[in-house]
C-alpha cells in the first residue's frame, strides 16, 4: 500500500474531525446505534448537523435480529458471529447517501474484545477503507493487541478512536483503568503508541445524581482523561438530553450518542403508529 497515499487519506479524516469539534464550539456528537446500520437515519442526523457517525456490528445485530437478539446486551453476546462483510456493505451504504465531509468510524468483528477469537487480515483494512470508512471504533483491552490495530489501520488510512473503560463495566470495552490516575496513565500509554482519538467509557450506574449531572466519580474520570492527552477525547455510554451538558462541561471533544436517539425514533414510529389505528 502506498504510504504517503494513506497518510494523505488519514490526514483528510483527521480533519474532518477536528472539524467538526471547531463548528461545535469545541464538543460535537458522534450518532452510534440505529443511526449508523441504517442510511435513510444516517442521513437524517447528518442532515441535521451531525458530522461523525459509527456503524458497530453489536447495533447492526440488533437491528437486523441478527441470531434472534431483541436487546443490545444479548447483541454483544453474538456479535462476533456477524460476517464482516456486513460490516463493509454497512459501511458503503451509509457513505453513498450522507456527505464528503462527514467522518464514519466503523466498529467490526474483531475490533472489540470479542468472546471468541476473530481473524482479521489485512484485506478486511483495505476493503473498509475502500468502502468509505475514515476510521475504526476500537474496544480492546490491551494495549498490546490495541497498539496491532492502530499499526495496521494506520497502513490502509485509517484513523483509530479506541477506549478506556472501568474493571467492573458489564461489558468489556476497552482498557480497564479503576481511579482517575489510572485512567491518566492509560490514556497517555494508548496516545505513545499512535491511538487517534482516546474515550472514555461513561455508562456506569450510582445512585443519587441529581437530573442534569453526571456522577462525581464519572466527572473526575473524564477530566482525567481530558487533562492526560493532546489528542481530541470521546466519552461514551449513558448520555442523554439529560445530562449532555454536564459532559460538555467537563471539556470532552466528542460525546457518542446512541441509546438516546434510538428510543426517540422508536417512539416517533410508535405514536405515528398508534394515530393510525386508534
Amino acid at each position: 500500500m502506498f504510504i504517503a497515499d494513506m497518510e494523505r487519506k488519514r490526514k483528510f479524516g483527521y480533519k474532518k474531525v477536528i472539524e467538526a469539534i471547531e463548528a461545535h464550539n469545541g464538543t460535537t456528537i458522534l450518532s452510534t446505534g440505529i443511526t449508523g446500520d441504517d442510511a435513510r437515519l444516517a442521513k437524517a442526523v447528518t442532515e441535521a448537523g451531525i458530522k461523525l457517525i459509527e456503524p458497530n456490528h453489536p447495533a447492526v445485530a440488533l437491528a437486523r435480529g441478527f441470531k434472534g437478539v431483541v436487546n443490545m446486551h444479548d447483541a454483544e453476546q453474538i456479535r462476533h458471529e456477524l460476517p464482516i462483510e456486513e460490516m463493509i456493505k454497512v459501511t458503503r451504504g451509509v457513505r453513498n447517501v450522507v456527505e464528503k465531509d462527514v467522518y464514519i468510524t466503523v466498529g467490526i468483528p474483531g475490533g472489540f474484545c470479542e468472546l471468541v477469537p476473530v481473524q482479521l487480515s489485512d484485506e478486511v483494512f483495505l476493503e473498509l477503507s475502500k468502502a468509505g470508512a475514515d476510521g475504526l471504533h476500537i474496544h480492546k483491552v490491551s494495549l498490546k493487541d490495541l497498539e496491532e490495530i492502530v499499526e495496521r489501520a494506520h497502513k490502509y488510512g485509517l484513523l483509530v478512536d479506541a477506549y478506556i473503560g472501568h474493571p467492573n463495566d458489564l461489558h468489556a470495552f476497552g482498557i480497564p483503568a479503576e481511579t482517575p490516575e489510572e485512567v491518566a496513565k492509560v490514556a497517555k500509554d494508548m496516545e505513545s503508541i499512535g491511538v487517534d482519538f482516546i474515550g472514555l467509557m461513561t455508562g456506569m450506574s450510582y445512585e443519587g445524581v441529581e437530573a442534569g449531572e453526571i456522577h462525581p466519580v464519572v466527572k473526575e474520570r473524564v477530566e482525567a482523561l481530558v487533562s492526560a492527552v493532546n489528542v481530541p477525547t470521546l466519552a461514551e455510554g449513558g448520555i442523554n438530553l439529560d445530562n449532555y451538558e454536564a459532559f460538555k462541561n467537563t471539556g470532552i471533544n466528542i460525546i457518542v450518542v446512541g441509546t438516546a436517539i434510538d428510543d426517540v425514533v422508536k417512539k416517533s414510529a410508535q405514536d405515528l403508529v398508534k394515530q393510525f389505528i386508534g
